[in-house]
């Protein structure tokens, strides 16, 4: 069972993830990303694909030309998990320098 994050564990949490949002209305967070192009756009999502596979969490994603807009939530658990996390830390780490 996948346990959902308790409010302390989500105020520590999400102050090391500047700029990712609570989504209105859903247990979730949201962050968008501008690249300098659809190339680089492209790139990090690849970049996201393959640890969302090896983490077998996958986020909700849309893409247009160089932004791309980011969705997390644990399905499972209804709401925000380590996992969010784990890939919102990755997720950070892999638009580091290549944004706009």
């Amino acid at each position: 069972m996948i346990n959902k994050l308790t409010a302390e564990e989500r105020q520590t949490l999400l102050a090391e993830l500047p700029g990712w949002e609570p989504v209105i209305g859903r247990d979730a967070l949201h962050k968008s990303f501008k690249f300098e192009d659809f190339n680089a756009a492209f790139g990090f999502m690849t970049r996201v694909a393959i640890k969302a596979q090896e983490l077998d969490h996958h986020p909700e994603w849309f893409n247009v030309y160089s932004q791309v807009d980011i969705t997390l939530s644990t399905h499972e658990a209804e709401g925000l998990t380590q996992r969010d996390i784990k890939l919102a830390q990755f997720i950070e780490k892999a638009a580091a320098g290549a944004q706009k």
